[in-house]
């Protein structure tokens, strides 16, 4: 299931492949792609994605559900 994200604060490559760490870190069968221009993530998971927000947040990436 695609679960659509805002997350804020992403401005570089590093901030990118950080947030991607952390989505495979929680799943690792997980699809992300990230549009970083619209502050967008898109992760593909059959996991309940409550908890993921959490975790994106805590590295320093405010997190919300996106409208699809």
């Amino acid at each position: 299931m695609k679960h659509p994200l805002n997350v804020a604060g992403m401005t570089c490559g590093h901030c990118e492949e950080s947030v991607t760490r952390t989505v495979l870190r929680w799943d690792p069968q997980a699809q992300v792609h990230i549009d970083r221009a619209n502050n967008r993530v898109d992760v593909d998971t059959n996991k309940d994605i409550s908890p993921l927000l959490a975790l994106i947040a805590t590295e320093g990436y405010p997190t919300t559900h996106a409208a699809a």
